[in-house]
C-alpha cells in the first residue's frame, strides 16, 4: 500500500507536523501534498490535479482540532458526513478509508506518545463528522485542540513519528467492527486501541446515538398519543 500526506497551508498544524516531517528527510517515494484550501473544504483532490498521487493508495491528513475546551490532544479519524455537511464535504456521503490502517495508525499514535512522554495530551480515535470528500481512501491525524497545541513542535512530532510509520505497515488481516459514538471524541472507547471494542479493527461511524434515541421515544410518544385518541 503506497501513501502520501496532505495538509493545508492555512492550517499551521499541519505546517507544523510536515514541517517536522522534513526535518527528518522525509521519505521521497511518498508526496507531501500542499493544498491552497482549507483540508475539509479540499473536494478537489483528483489525480488529474495533483499526478503525484496516481499510483497512491491512501491520503493521510495533516491537520489541526479545534474544541471549545481546548484540551490537548493528538487525534485520528476518517472524513465524511453522515448527517449534514456544514465543515465541508457533501451530505450523507463518507470517504473511503482502511479500517486496518486507522487502527495501525492510533495505536502508532499512542505508543509513541507514550514512549515520548508527551504529557498532558489526550490520544483518542474521533468519529466521522467532516469533510473533504475525495476518491482516495483517506484518514485524518490531527494536532489540536488550540492555538498554543498546533505549534507545539514536540507534539507535532508525535504526529510526524506516526506519518512515517504508513512507510511500510505490517500487512495482517483481522475482523473488521463498526462502532457507534454519541460524541466527536468518542470518550467511552479505550485509548490503547488494544482492548475490548478494539481487539479487532474498528471504523467509527458518526451516528449521534442520543438523537437517533430522541427519535425513537419521540415515534413511541406519537404513537401512545394516537392509540389514546383512537380510544
Amino acid at each position: 500500500m503506497r501513501f502520501a500526506i496532505a495538509y493545508s497551508k492555512l492550517d499551521k498544524a499541519g505546517v507544523n507536523i510536515v514541517e517536522r516531517l522534513r526535518e527528518i528527510g522525509f521519505l521521497p517515494q511518498i508526496p507531501i501534498i500542499e493544498l491552497k484550501k482549507e483540508t475539509i473544504f479540499s473536494d478537489d483532490i483528483s489525480e488529474k490535479k495533483y499526478p503525484q498521487i496516481k499510483q497512491i493508495d491512501f491520503i493521510v491528513f495533516a491537520s489541526r482540532h479545534k474544541s471549545k475546551k481546548g484540551n490537548p490532544s493528538l487525534s485520528l479519524h476518517a472524513p465524511g458526513n453522515w448527517r449534514g455537511a456544514d465543515y465541508g464535504g457533501k451530505e450523507g456521503k463518507i470517504c473511503k478509508t482502511s479500517a486496518f490502517v486507522l487502527k495501525y495508525l492510533f495505536q502508532e499514535l499512542n505508543k509513541n506518545a507514550q514512549e515520548q512522554k508527551l504529557e498532558g495530551y489526550e490520544v483518542t480515535m474521533e468519529v466521522t463528522h467532516h469533510g473533504p470528500l475525495i476518491e482516495k481512501p483517506c484518514c485524518f491525524i490531527e494536532l489540536g485542540s488550540s492555538e498554543k497545541q498546533w505549534q507545539d513542535k514536540e507534539a507535532a512530532k508525535k504526529g510526524e513519528d506516526t506519518s512515517v510509520v504508513v512507510v511500510q505497515p505490517p500487512v495482517t488481516e483481522t475482523p473488521t467492527n463498526w462502532v457507534t459514538a454519541g460524541t466527536v471524541s468518542a470518550p467511552t472507547l479505550p485509548a490503547t486501541g488494544e482492548k475490548s471494542l478494539f481487539e479487532s479493527t474498528s471504523f467509527l461511524v458518526a451516528l449521534v446515538v442520543g438523537e437517533v434515541l430522541l427519535v425513537i421515544i419521540a415515534i413511541l410518544l406519537v404513537t401512545a398519543v394516537m392509540r389514546k385518541r383512537s380510544q
